[in-house]
């Protein structure tokens, strides 16, 4: 026997096995919206707006619902990519005319070629367009893989190095703290430093993004913090990482600074000191890093990235395990954080003290020098 759980007459058109109609493609989109870091968003929709107006400028056509060839990523790589002449100066191929316009229109914003990682992060980016319409990607060929790993080793050749945010391992780390004397954006800062570095290297996005609510504390010398979603971990599931010690004590001083139940646990300051309810962004937090390295004389390229690596870089020089130093920063992958890691940890292997163990006369040679008869 039937039984009809909903009336023939409202029952809805069937659909097509084989395609989902307009609003489940519109329904699939926004869980894919909703569960991308909202710097990531950021990322892919600045790197597509320049796609597009590359593509205007150099094909009168811009980024649209058709697959790109080859030729036009390779264009793109020679566009961009500075290759050395043999005289000794650098080249690359993107019409000046066309650089200059897109500098004007805020959408580049250097005249002059890119950096090699900003080139390959617009060739990932296309590669995640061309996958989200189910196109085979052009930046798979072998072609566009060879010319990128060849200019790779032409720039390395000639001095170009890829450029990494420096480090604050311990000495920068207590050079930054010392500039906290500030009053209140002292406390602030100081603990957002803190929890920063010693949390585990936390980047900028989850820095900012804490809530009064996601921490706790356990003891006079203990504090946990809760994360939930993060770059590498969307599973919900809320993770909880220690502070101790000096993060701990700079935690209990602003929390006492600036007291509430709830809302973000960083925010704003006002004329005077006076805290405000909005939250620090990721872009607050950088200029704070730099502006304090500023203050304390550091030289190097200083940005909110240089507490994660400077946290992976110390632990390297403390020998602690990468297991442990993995837990903490939540990296997913070894690659990304064994070079930070190994950096640290030559600094005090004995590889690189091989002499002090043998008895070497340091001083420079004399020579002594007869005089003719």
């Amino acid at each position: 026997m039937n039984h009809m759980l909903i009336p023939a007459n409202d029952i809805p058109a069937s659909l097509d096995l084989a395609t989902l109609d307009a609003a489940s493609q519109a329904a699939a989109a926004a869980f894919v919206a909703a569960g991308t870091a909202a710097n990531t968003v950021r990322s892919y929709r600045s790197a597509l707006t320049y796609w597009s107006a590359w593509l205007q400028g150099r094909y009168g056509q811009p980024l649209n619902d058709a697959p790109l060839p080859l030729t036009v990523v390779v264009q793109f790589v020679l566009d961009h990519l500075a290759r050395p002449r043999e005289d000794g100066t650098w080249e690359h191929l993107l019409p000046p005319t066309l650089d200059a316009a897109l500098v004007a229109a805020n959408i580049k914003g250097h005249p002059g070629p890119l950096a090699y990682n900003t080139v390959s992060h617009r060739l990932a980016v296309l590669a995640t367009w061309h996958r989200v319409h189910e196109w085979e990607s052009p930046t798979e060929a072998t072609a566009v893989k060879t010319l990128l790993r060849q200019a790779r080793k032409a720039q390395a050749r000639r001095g170009v190095t890829v450029r990494k945010k420096t480090a604050a391992v311990i000495e920068p780390l207590q050079a930054l703290l010392a500039t906290c004397t500030d009053g209140v954006r002292g406390v602030r800062d100081r603990a957002l430093l803190l929890l920063a570095w010693s949390g585990g290297g936390r980047r900028r996005s989850e820095v900012v993004g804490l809530q009064i609510t996601d921490v706790r504390r356990l003891d006079a010398d203990t504090w946990v913090y809760a994360l939930g979603n993060t770059k590498t971990d969307t599973s919900g599931v809320r993770r909880e990482k220690p502070l101790k010690g000096a993060a701990a004590q700079a935690l209990a001083a602003w929390v006492a600074a600036a007291p509430a139940t709830t809302g973000p646990l960083f925010r704003r300051l006002h004329r005077g000191g006076a805290v405000g309810t909005t939250a620090l962004t990721a872009d607050h937090m950088a200029r704070m890093v730099q502006r304090r390295a500023k203050l304390a004389g550091l030289d190097g390229d200083w940005a909110a990235h240089s507490l994660r690596s400077g946290f992976v870089t110390e632990a390297g020089r403390q020998g602690v395990p990468l297991g442990e130093v993995m837990a903490m920063t939540e990296h997913r992958g070894v690659s990304t954080v064994m070079g930070y890691f190994q950096a640290g940890s030559l600094l005090t292997s004995r590889a690189s003290e091989l002499l002090a163990s043998s008895v070497i006369d340091t001083e420079a040679p004399t020579t002594t020098v007869e005089s003719g008869r």
